[in-house]
């Protein structure tokens, strides 16, 4: 890399870091006397109960980014560190269950800030009369996942609480990886011009949790589509190294990465209803519970940004991966209106996708 573009990139992550701070001088509050649902929910209480409660508290300039997992730089390489808890309801599922989607969720968040995920913890909250036999069913699905994704779970610690105080089994999981690439990737990083692009159908997963619960009176045949997508993001990373931004779409959706992106890089993001791909499945059970799939969860899609003219091969790269063969391009970055997020709808208006309100489907991961 030339003395030109180490300049060029240490500009950008400045410009990142000077719109960050801006951002975060507009210090919200939350309103609510006691926690509700609808701030696990990844949506606007969500960001409300992080930004004045937890960030306010802990503040420092890791936590500051409010990316998915803190990249450490270290005497001897960069350190990417997250952590995530799992209270999915019910805890199997079809294509998966709460052990596989610990690990992966997990796993996901350590390759959306460009490392090499290596090794995971795991602690489990279990509820007194729990089986044990589901105990090892859900272990036997970590194992299973931890080595698909090339990690291995090295410490961990187990804690059971009363009969009826703990719903079964919760996990909590943390991960640590290498930064392998001279990336910096970040929701504050987009760029007027760049494309937005989705790897596979949105929603399954969701989607999936509500039919496992029986609260659809729909015969569905959709799995869930927790996996890793460390592969597939080292694979994008690779055909451009450019890329601004990498999210796994989880609570919120793709919906809420993109009004995070809007709100932190000041641009406007267009996406294409018409190019977002969605099983007919998932659109007729969303229809039925009136909620938009840009908001339903998935474990196993990502959504990156890319510069416009590496769109292309962005995308190639992304459907070299069978996690990635449906991947699509579904929008662009703008300028106007700075902060907003607009869809261009199938019947040629436009309309303003906005932050989750509430919790339409609560307990999904």
């Amino acid at each position: 890399m030339s003395i030109d573009q180490v300049a060029s990139r240490a500009d950008r992550e400045q410009a990142v870091l000077d719109r960050i701070d801006r951002a975060r001088r507009r210090r919200p509050k939350v309103r609510e006397e006691r926690i509700t649902l609808a701030h696990g929910a990844g949506g606007k209480a969500t960001a409300t109960l992080i930004e004045a409660v937890f960030l306010e508290a802990f503040r420092n300039p890791a936590l500051e980014l409010l990316e998915d997992g803190a990249v450490l730089d270290l005497l001897h390489g960069r350190l990417a560190f997250t952590t995530d808890s799992y209270v999915v309801s019910p805890l199997f599922f079809a294509g998966g269950c709460i052990g596989d989607l610990a690990v992966n969720g997990t796993v996901n968040d350590l390759a959306m800030t460009g490392a090499r995920p290596v090794a995971l913890s795991a602690s489990f909250i279990l509820e007194e009369g729990f089986p044990v036999e589901e105990v090892q069913r859900i272990a036997a699905a970590m194992a299973d996942a931890a080595r698909a994704a090339h990690v291995e779970i090295v410490t961990g610690d187990t804690k059971v609480v009363q009969r009826g105080k703990g719903d079964g089994c919760y996990i909590t999981t943390a991960g640590v990886g290498i930064v392998e690439r001279p990336v910096r990737l970040s929701a504050a990083a987009a760029q007027p011009g760049d494309a937005v692009l989705v790897s596979g159908p949105l929603g399954d997963h969701g989607i999936t949790v509500m039919l496992a619960r029986g609260d659809l009176d729909l015969d569905a045949d959709i799995s869930s589509d927790t996996a890793s997508l460390a592969d597939l993001a080292g694979r994008l990373l690779d055909a451009v190294p450019e890329t601004r931004l990498l999210r796994d779409a989880t609570r919120g959706g793709v919906a809420t990465i993109l009004n995070e992106v809007a709100a932190a890089s000041d641009v406007a993001i267009i996406v294409d209803e018409a190019t977002v791909p969605v099983r007919p499945m998932v659109t007729g059970a969303c229809e039925l519970l009136g909620i938009d799939p840009l908001y339903v969860a998935c474990e196993g899609r990502l959504v990156a940004i890319v510069p416009g003219a590496d769109a292309d091969a962005a995308l190639a790269a992304l459907q070299t991966d069978p996690l990635g063969a449906d991947a699509a391009v579904i929008g662009r970055v703008g300028q106007e209106p700075p902060g907003l997020v607009l869809l261009k709808t199938a019947f040629g208006g436009t309309r303003i996708v906005d932050k989750l309100v509430g919790d339409p489907l609560p307990r999904i991961c």
